[in-house]
């Protein structure tokens, strides 16, 4: 049986806002309009509402599992599938959040290398973000939502920015709406996967929030906050780019800001890419911490000493990929891997676990009518 989590490592429950959001908002957002494109054209904004309204089903499904589990992912694995399927289904999540935080690391080294400094060396960040992390995460979930709201409240000012490109926007570009078939925006919707990953780290962190069943509202308006962002910076990049740019730009977002000029300040993108450093620190700090928290409960191990092997795999995935197209790939894998596991399976094991609990309760009922 878990242990209850001790009240002094509990966080306030309005403080999920910024956990889900903080994890939401990442190294994808500085590119994300190209995918959708592809598929949904200047029907893009279409596709990231669609996407937006799914995910807020995810999180009531999110809801429902860790609510009559009581407990995190590993606890429900253990409770529907047993102690050995379920260990091992917990152990294929647990590497799922090691490699989201190496694509979001290895992402962000290559903007840095391609728009700052080209000769920065991969192992030298992935080896300093090794021990910055490993000081974040070692200090406990406490730590780790200070640094989400940190996340969430001093990039606010990047946003505002991105209106400034609407000065050459051709809001004819927009129109007609939905010329596209449903089947291209849901597909443009599917492309948004790696973006709005991250709420399902809720999984994890659930019984660290206090008054915890009633803070999924807070959870549905982070959220909701996400696919307004999205969808706004989706808008001004179709209005200002045309499709075929959209279609060859890799970080439409981060060219954006070249169009910004301040009198005191040339370069206001490389302002843009410092500042994402902040943004996107929650987004790995939360993953690591949650491998190592279920590292922890999997193995019986010191949380401490899985942090190590979770962040050292960090590392060598973030080193091992040398090359603009290795890193794609790999996020490739972890976008599709994501899909599969946060926009199918979770909605399935709401329903195994309804079955399963369902079984249960029957059990002692049928062996009470035999004696």
């Amino acid at each position: 049986m878990e242990q209850p989590i001790k009240e002094q490592y509990l966080v306030s429950g309005f403080l999920t806002l910024f956990l889900v959001h903080a994890t939401q908002v990442g190294v994808g957002v500085l590119g994300f309009q190209r995918n959708i494109t592809k598929y949904a054209g200047y029907d893009g904004w279409i596709s990231i509402i669609i996407a937006g309204v799914y995910v807020h089903f995810l999180i009531t499904c999110i809801y429902m599992l860790v609510k009559k589990a009581d407990g995190d992912l590993i606890t429900i694995h253990k409770q529907v599938f047993g102690k050995y399927l379920g260990h091992t289904l917990s152990i294929i999540v647990t590497l799922y959040f090691i490699s989201l935080a190496a694509v979001v690391l290895r992402s962000y080294i290559e903007i840095v290398q391609v728009w700052m400094f080209s000769d920065l060396p991969t192992w030298f960040f992935s080896i300093f973000a090794f021990f910055f992390f490993y000081i974040i995460v070692s200090g406990g979930f406490r730590t780790v939502v200070g640094l989400c709201f940190l996340g969430v409240i001093m990039p606010m000012p990047l946003f505002p920015m991105l209106l400034l490109p609407l000065e050459f926007a051709h809001f004819i570009n927009l129109l007609p709406v939905w010329k596209h078939t449903f089947t291209e925006i849901a597909l443009g919707a599917r492309e948004t996967t790696l973006s709005f990953l991250g709420f399902e780290l809720i999984l994890m962190y659930y019984p660290f929030l206090k008054n915890r069943t009633l803070t999924q509202k807070w959870a549905q308006i982070g959220s909701g906050i996400t696919t307004l962002i999205y969808t706004g910076i989706m808008l001004v990049s179709l209005t200002f780019y045309s499709e075929e740019q959209l279609n060859r730009t890799v970080w439409a977002t981060l060219t954006l800001y070249k169009v910004v000029e301040l009198p005191f300040l040339e370069r206001f993108e490389y302002v843009g890419i410092s500042l994402w450093m902040v943004l996107i620190a929650p987004n790995i700090a939360i993953a690591i911490w949650a491998a190592s928290r279920a590292g922890k409960r999997i193995f019986n191990m010191s949380q401490r000493k899985m942090l190590v092997i979770a962040l050292a795999c960090m590392t060598i995935i973030s080193i091992s990929l040398p090359t603009r197209q290795e890193v794609e790939i790999f996020s490739k894998w972890v976008g599709e891997f994501g899909f599969y596991f946060v926009f199918i399976y979770i909605p399935i094991l709401v329903l195994i676990q309804a079955i399963v609990l369902k079984v249960k309760e029957r059990k002692p009922d049928n062996e009470t009518h035999a004696l």
